[in-house]
């Protein structure tokens, strides 16, 4: 530490020896006593605290954003591949007997919203005459697909469009039937088709068909009447194969020919 001695000011009142005389005195720090504070240890600021939070704040949003993304992704392709069982109840009338049967029909369907296609599973049904089958309706190919589990072949025939629902009523329908909201009707529109020729290439027929009758003996059908059914009717080398896709019950009897 060095220490600087000043004279009076001038102008001071007589009276007071020299040695006397007021003197004033100004510490200056040595070079080696002032202490410096590194410049890495400064005290947070409010704005640097501040500016900290927000980071963090934008971060977790973005992580939350990221989680309902992917949740709700997730969620709607579930939601667009939909399972659905159904039963319906329906009946069938024989005339010439007065007497109407009360039938049931369960199936399995899955859609596909994406493809455009719609999966059906129809096990053995409780009526009489009724086959098992897998059928597919591809509105992409515009064909529909039936294969007779029994028989093991599988049948192709341009899609009806006027009788089949497409994927997305389809689901709509299933949906609302599944709340119970609605309930389908109890008729029966018969399809009337024949056999015509045997298909040996399936792969033109699209995946979906393909991978169902590869490797099955595969026939095209040719449609020749659509009608409601008013009376039970006994149909000569006919295999029927009844499946919901509308708000009726559709019933292909797929026939030889004679």
């Amino acid at each position: 530490m060095v220490k600087i001695s000043l004279p009076a000011t001038l102008g001071q009142k007589p009276g007071k020896a020299e040695g006397e005389a007021d003197k004033t005195e100004v510490l200056i720090p040595a070079a080696d006593d002032v202490q410096t504070v590194p410049a890495g240890t400064r005290t947070p600021t409010l704005s640097c605290i501040l500016c900290v939070t927000i980071a963090l704040v934008i971060l977790l949003s973005t992580v939350v954003l990221g989680i309902i993304c992917t949740y709700k992704y997730y969620h709607l392709a579930q939601a667009r591949r939909d399972l659905f069982t159904c039963t319906i109840l329906y009946d069938e009338y024989d005339i010439s007997e007065h007497y109407r049967w009360r039938l049931q029909l369960e199936e399995d369907v899955e859609i596909r919203l994406d493809d455009d296609v719609e999966l059906i599973n129809v096990p053995v049904p409780e009526f009489e005459g009724g086959d098992a089958a897998n059928i597919i309706h591809d509105f992409n190919q515009s064909l529909t697909a039936y294969h007779d589990i029994a028989l093991d072949r599988c049948y192709i025939i341009e899609l009806n469009r006027t009788i089949i629902l497409p994927p997305h009523n389809l689901w709509e329908l299933l949906a609302k039937m599944k709340l119970g909201t609605y309930l389908p009707q109890t008729y029966i529109i018969q399809e009337e088709m024949e056999v015509t020729e045997q298909i040996d290439n399936v792969h033109q027929l699209g995946s979906f068909i393909r991978h169902l009758c590869s490797g099955k003996q595969t026939y095209k059908l040719k449609r020749k009447s659509v009608l409601r059914i008013i009376d039970k009717r006994d149909v000569k080398n006919c295999h029927r194969i009844r499946h919901f896709a509308n708000i009726f019950v559709v019933e292909a009897s797929i026939c030889e020919k004679e």
